[in-house]
């Protein structure tokens, strides 16, 4: 393969704003900012200009963060047709490292999150959607080294057995190998790790809408659907992210009832393990794993079973967010000490240079996986007046991410 300078592949772009991105973008609706005026001022843009790819990829993700998922995407396939690489520049535009994303269309959680691992450093990103009806430019973009961040989903197992035979001829090195990532699906990754000693990760079964039916009329128990365990447990629609459609059932009648309120056909099911601390809390983390070493990304802590980020209240209490700030500080010395050969056999198994995964502790401390994948968002959007202990450890990952992009191109990376 011959290499180009990106900006051949752009037509006019030159003449164009440029892309704002998926980072920029989620920190002003983090922010609480009213992304319709920059919606509306994209939408102008494409208006005026149809060869304008930016301003409608910048339009579909505004549109995405404001849940109109299936405008969204059909506003994506008009930019992709028009255009399929995207340039995010370094700092000061004066890269050190060009890293070249390889993507895939969908939603927000199709593709790993790279942008908030490099944002505002010396790493120009380039997204270059690929797919079997988007071929590769040739010549490919100059870069110095590749990322697959296509991630696992349904969907996407196709693009990504489509990957992996791009990347046996790519002229450059190429980190996160895409048969690996295909593997973590949640029934997938229950396979992978289930026998790991020290760790909990309940059988996720994945199961038709009539097996469930099947379960709410006494036909089926729930311990012969699951193998492991009985009621209660958890169910959630198949591709659900962020707690959408995720229910705790306790028994046949609440099954019947979960049904009355999903529309899906195929569900995952699992049985569900109590993480209570002494103190009734839960807490459930998220860990960057990069190399092999495990980073603490965040902690929420909840009175609440499903616990996310957003919805535990951590803006509300200062408790939590001291409890944060302590594990974040002794997360070295604590958590990753007493979980190393746990999380070392994680990524053995795993096999990915970068992923991430949400956990927690048991009550008799063994270490509980909800998720693993290599798309979980890892950021540094909190405001730094009520997480003044969040930057320090922020910049930690993002140095460890940029250590893993030079070590892969000078080929310092065990493989």
């Amino acid at each position: 393969m011959i290499l180009s300078d990106p900006a051949s592949a752009s037509g006019n772009s030159a003449r164009r704003e440029p892309l704002m991105g998926l980072a920029a973008l989620m920190r002003l609706a983090f922010s609480g900012a009213d992304l319709t005026p920059v919606g509306q001022r994209l939408l102008a843009r494409a208006e005026a200009d149809t060869g304008d790819a930016e301003a409608l990829l910048d339009l579909s993700i505004t549109l995405q963060l404001k849940g109109d998922r299936d405008t969204a995407l059909a506003v994506q396939a008009q930019a992709l047709a028009v255009q399929q690489l995207y340039r995010l520049p370094a700092l000061d535009d004066r890269p050190r490292i060009r890293l070249l994303a390889i993507m895939g269309a969908g939603d927000l959680m199709s593709n790993t999150p790279l942008e908030f691992l490099v944002e505002n450093s010396d790493v120009e990103l380039q997204l270059l959607y690929v797919g079997p009806d988007l071929p590769l430019p040739d010549p490919l973009p100059e870069h110095d080294i590749a990322f697959v961040a296509a991630a696992e989903s349904d969907q996407n197992h196709v693009l990504l057995a489509h990957i992996e035979t791009l990347v046996k001829s790519w002229p450059r090195p190429v980190l996160n190998n895409a048969m690996a990532v295909a593997q973590l699906s949640r029934d997938g990754a229950c396979r992978l790790l289930g026998s790991v000693p020290g760790l909990v990760m309940p059988n996720s079964v994945r199961v038709p809408r009539d097996t469930l039916e099947q379960i709410a009329d006494g036909q089926l128990s729930a311990a012969e659907v699951l193998g492991d365990g009985d009621f209660p447990v958890i169910a959630r629609p198949v591709g659900s992210h962020a707690g959408r459609g995720l229910h705790r059932l306790d028994d046949p009648a609440a099954v019947r009832e979960y049904l009355q309120t999903v529309p899906e056909d195929k569900f995952f099911l699992a049985r569900f393990v109590d993480y209570r601390g002494a103190d009734g809390l839960y807490r459930k983390a998220r860990i960057a794993l990069i190399d092999g070493k495990p980073f603490a990304a965040h902690l929420a802590v909840s009175q609440n079973w499903m616990v996310h980020y957003l919805n535990a209240g951590m803006t509300d209490s200062a408790d939590k967010r001291a409890a944060e700030a302590r594990f974040m500080a002794e997360f070295d010395t604590t958590f990753a000490r007493r979980h190393a050969d746990a999380l070392r056999q994680i990524t053995e198994r795993v096999g990915l240079d970068y992923f991430g995964i949400d956990c927690a502790e048991t009550g008799d401390g063994q270490l509980l996986i909800f998720e693993i994948d290599s798309a979980l968002v890892v950021h540094a959007m909190d405001p730094v007046d009520m997480y003044p202990y969040k930057p320090p450890q922020m910049h930690r990952i993002f140095d460890a991410f940029r250590r893993l992009l030079r070590d892969g191109i000078d080929g310092r990376l065990e493989r």
